[in-house]
């Protein structure tokens, strides 16, 4: 019951992203409209010449209808991007452990052990427990060394 339900609210909010990107898009497609015919009236204006003072009223007046349909496809648009986001379902990031290979059997192993201190560093009893063990392998170069061996020969 309860699975259908959040089922239902997720057709729900995918469908209103939707409707949220096609009214953004008709906005979007007015606007342009509306800023075509503005062009196309200015031109005209240009091409014969002024007629009458009605004709720079309505020119005007297109404009500011226009800046209108702008101003509010960029609202619808902003309203498309957040309903899309709120259907987005981003999956956490998981951090993987490290997947080093083991070092090589051959390599010589020494086996260092960090001494434990003998007293508690808080209150000073010896009643000490051990708790775990980490272990750890570190590869260590040793640079080349070089040395003189004498030798004597006989005769």
């Amino acid at each position: 019951m309860q699975a259908a339900l959040i089922a239902e609210r997720e057709k729900a909010a995918r469908v209103a992203a939707e409707l949220a990107v096609a009214k953004a898009k008709a906005s979007e497609d007015e606007a342009l409209i509306a800023h075509q015919r503005l062009q196309i009236a200015k031109l005209t204006r240009q091409l014969y010449g002024p007629r009458s003072e009605r004709s720079v009223r309505l020119i005007e007046q297109m404009e500011l209808a226009f800046e209108e349909l702008e101003s509010s496809a960029i609202e619808d648009e902003i309203a498309a991007e957040q309903a899309v986001a709120k259907t987005t379902n981003v999956v956490a990031f998981t951090r993987k452990p490290p997947s080093r290979q083991p070092l090589p059997e051959h390599l010589p192993r020494e086996r260092v052990v960090e001494p434990a201190p003998a007293a508690c560093l808080c209150c000073g009893s010896a009643r000490l427990r051990k708790l775990g063990e980490d272990t750890t392998e570190t590869l260590e170069v040793i640079p080349r060394q070089w040395k003189s061996l004498p030798r004597r020969k006989p005769g």
